[in-house]
């Protein structure tokens, strides 16, 4: 994944859930930066709009598996690289 790719990921979940961009980096906790499941919906919404993807995420149960920026991250690089292999 290119890190242009990666800035947009990142813009998105700022915008989505109000957070000041500088304080996102991978490692950084979804529950420390107050992104709720509502927030978390959007931000799926939003990454799937601008990658043309469709993101396996029920804010009901999958919340947990999204615990970090880079669990976001690391869930649209694989699904683009399931979009890439079904051609």
């Amino acid at each position: 994944m290119s890190n242009s790719q990666i800035d947009e990921i990142m813009d998105i979940v700022a915008q989505k859930a109000l957070l000041d961009r500088s304080r996102l980096k991978p490692e950084a906790r979804l529950s420390d930066l107050n992104v709720s499941s509502l927030d978390m919906v959007e931000v799926v919404f939003a990454l799937e709009d601008k990658f043309g993807i469709t993101l396996p995420f029920n804010a009901n149960t999958d919340g947990a598996g999204l615990a970090t920026v880079g669990d976001v991250i690391a869930l649209v690089e694989k699904q683009l690289s399931v979009q890439k292999a079904q051609g």
